[in-house]
């Protein structure tokens, strides 16, 4: 991968870190914004609400993690280099998932190994 390749998804990663840490800061003031509302059935819906928003941010938290962890492979000159092959991801699989660290092959065979045999 050359420079500008790298540059680009660097850039890239970094706007996707900002967006997650921006959801995050929003949903901390949402949850604080406390609302009370007699209605037992209101007072659910928006429990649910909440719960459907933190259940979001915990996916966006573990995203995150690994965005930080691409960002820190490309500084480290190993961004782009499948972990169990060796072989390079391809462009088209890391502009379609930009923290990919599998070849789609391998991802494959994890996940049949998965599919059969469990965790």
């Amino acid at each position: 991968m050359n420079d500008a390749q790298l540059a680009f998804f660097k850039a890239r990663l970094q706007q996707l870190e900002k967006d997650l840490l921006k959801n995050a800061d929003e949903t901390t003031e949402h949850l604080r914004e406390t609302v009370l509302v007699p209605d037992p059935a209101d007072r659910a819906t928006i429990e649910e609400e909440h719960a459907l928003e933190l259940r979001t941010r915990d996916r966006e938290r573990k995203l995150l993690k690994k965005v930080q962890q691409s960002i820190a492979s490309i500084d480290e000159g190993e961004y782009g280099w499948c972990e169990e092959t060796g072989e390079p991801i391809g462009v088209p699989r890391l502009l379609a998932r930009p923290t990919a660290t599998l070849s789609l092959e391998a991802q494959q065979r994890r996940e049949m190994k998965q599919k059969l045999y469990g965790d």
